[in-house]
């Protein structure tokens, strides 16, 4: 019998710890790492990583596959990007607990506030549970290419307990909330990573309603982060506006120090939070100081929109001639479009922002006409433009107005070209701010958001993103370390999350791995498919320059392409390392 599986060869290996690089091999055995370094024996398979980097799979902490997971084996798009766990359930949606008379209303929820097609999450899922661990073992018996972990959600649990009851402002009683704190505890006791809740006016159901979370009193919260410490592990995780009268510091803080357990928050440049980034930072570290373990999760890129005729969202979608042909199919909304009466028609009107929400009518306009924030997305377009890149400025030198030029942009390529409008994170029009977070030991990289927001965003590329553009490509700033670029994606992600077992290469570790060519690394063009159930669309982007991504000693990608492995499973709680006497 061969001494290993496989043996990598001759790659430049970053073993995801920060440490320097060094040339040398890497030996899988039994879906586990053997030996780094030289390796000598045979294996039944070996790979030459010559001029290639050799690093640990991506740990993707903040996605929304909690519907996807249940159906998709490729778990596309994250595992094009080299990511090999995946933690989801964030942001307070999800799908467990689940009453019989609630899942339409968990799946409004969920595609009001992720943008993910209720068609396809009411075909796709079998509802094959009702309670949160019945979830867990739902999640369990369906092989995938990568690790699955998630959170209780808020959102669930409110609509599990108060019923009818639950609506924006709702305030749970005594009983209520010990109900919440109890299944929560079972949640997390039966391998849940964490509980996540929302409190940002951003995040809605479909039907206009805030999240369930965004009301929460402090107590309720508190009684939650306390059913986490009886079990003794897990991350309370959620996004929020940060209004200073709700001091969100300050029960943070509480709960952290009380338990021992860490808190992350979603840390933006937002125009919905009241605190600035700097301000969330300062807040955050006094609490540190005084014994909490609070962590920032962070952005690599502007947190923004890609905007299409056939997207969520896009410019002219609050003009009347456009709500005239938003329901038509797209053979016939396109012909209208390449119109020139139709277009003018349509240039000439106003929008109608009768129907959105007031607190959202400034962000809506910034969609409508923002065109001095907003993008071309060209083939060579690197995610941190500059202002003479904007529409405004293309425009301006074309003599034309926004309108027109966005409008065409729109038109081309048959009517599939992009339009870029990073919403946040980019106040400053440049991702300056991002360099130190990025050195800092109380923040953690995150918010990609895979599986999420399918017509109007595809975060799941940031770990391809972080190498091409932080590691290699920036101009316009500083760059970071490829050793601290893996140490953030791999080591760091894991430990926030008790996930002791991945996120190096070393002995003992699972043998998540994936071999770059570091040269070739690129995101490609995005694009729309409607390849999820019941036709549901979805916003795509591949990239070049993974060889081989590896997961559990088995390659599931190779060039992009997937193998047809499923060697994933589902992650029930933290993680050890599975020491052996290393193979000779």
């Amino acid at each position: 019998m061969a001494t290993y599986d496989l043996i990598i060869r001759g790659g430049t290996i970053v073993d995801g710890t920060g440490a320097p690089r060094f040339t040398g091999d890497v030996g899988i055995k039994d879906g586990l790492i053997a030996a780094v370094g030289k390796v000598h024996g045979d294996a039944a398979q070996e790979i030459d990583a010559g001029g290639k980097v050799v690093a640990p799979g991506w740990v993707d902490v903040h996605t929304h596959y909690d519907g996807q997971a249940t159906w998709d084996q490729e778990m596309a798009p994250s595992s094009w990007h080299g990511v090999t766990t995946v933690i989801m359930g964030n942001c307070g949606v999800g799908f467990a607990p689940a009453a019989p008379d609630r899942h339409e209303w968990l799946i409004r929820l969920m595609e009001g506030v992720e943008d993910i097609p209720g068609t396809a999450l009411a075909e796709g899922m079998k509802w094959d549970w009702e309670t949160f661990p019945e979830y867990l073992d739902a999640l369990e018996r369906l092989p995938r290419t990568v690790d699955v972990g998630t959170h209780v959600p808020h959102g669930a649990v409110r609509a599990y307990v108060l019923g009818d009851r639950e609506r924006p402002g709702a305030v749970p009683t005594a009983d209520d909330i010990q109900k919440m704190a109890d299944i929560v505890e079972d949640g997390v006791r039966a391998g849940a990573l964490g509980f996540s809740t929302s409190r940002t006016v951003l995040h809605r159901s479909i039907d206009g309603e805030l999240v369930p979370g965004t009301t929460a009193t402090e107590e309720e919260l508190i009684a939650i982060g306390r059913a986490m410490g009886k079990v003794g592990y897990g991350v309370f995780e959620l996004a929020s506006d940060m209004r200073r009268e709700w001091n969100e510091f300050g029960w943070m803080g509480q709960i952290s120090r009380e338990t021992g357990l860490p808190v992350t928050f979603a840390a933006l440049q937002s125009i919905a939070k009241e605190q600035p980034l700097s301000e969330q930072i300062d807040c955050m570290r006094a609490e540190n100081d005084n014994g909490a373990n609070i962590v920032a999760a962070i952005a690599l890129r502007g947190n923004g929109i890609i905007m299409a005729w056939q997207g969520t969202v896009h410019p002219f979608r609050l003009r009347p001639s456009w709500q005239a042909i938003a329901e038509l199919p797209w053979d016939q909304q396109r012909a209208k479009l390449l119109d020139p009466a139709f277009k003018a028609q349509l240039l000439s009107e106003e929008c109608d922002y009768s129907q959105v929400p007031e607190d959202l009518i400034g962000i809506s306009r910034v969609v409508a006409a923002g065109w001095a924030m907003q993008f071309e997305m060209d083939p060579d377009f690197n995610y941190e433009p500059q202002a003479d890149e904007s529409i405004a400025a293309r425009a301006a030198a074309a003599g034309v107005s926004g309108d027109e030029y966005a409008y065409d942009l729109l038109c081309r390529d048959d009517g599939r070209g992009f339009i870029y409008l990073p919403i946040l994170n980019y106040a400053d029009g440049n991702l300056d701010f991002l360099e130190a977070l990025q050195a800092s030991d109380d923040t953690v990289n995150s918010l990609s958001d895979g599986g999420a927001h399918c017509g109007t965003i595809c975060d799941a590329a940031s770990p391809t993103f972080m190498l091409q553009h932080w590691v290699r490509d920036r101009k316009r700033g500083g760059r970071i370390s490829l050793e601290t670029a893996v140490k953030r994606q791999c080591y760091d992600s894991a430990r926030l999350y008790g996930l002791n077992d991945r996120g190096v290469l070393a002995p003992g570790y699972i043998a998540d791995l994936n071999i770059i060519d570091l040269d070739r690394i690129k995101l490609g063009k995005p694009w729309l498919a409607f390849d999820l159930p019941a036709g549901g669309k979805r916003l795509l982007q591949k990239a070049e320059g993974y060889d081989c991504t590896i997961k559990n000693g088995v390659v599931t990608f190779r060039n992009g392409d997937w193998t047809g492995a499923t060697p994933g499973g589902l992650i029930r709680g933290p993680q050890q390392v599975e020491l052996r006497e290393a193979a000779e």
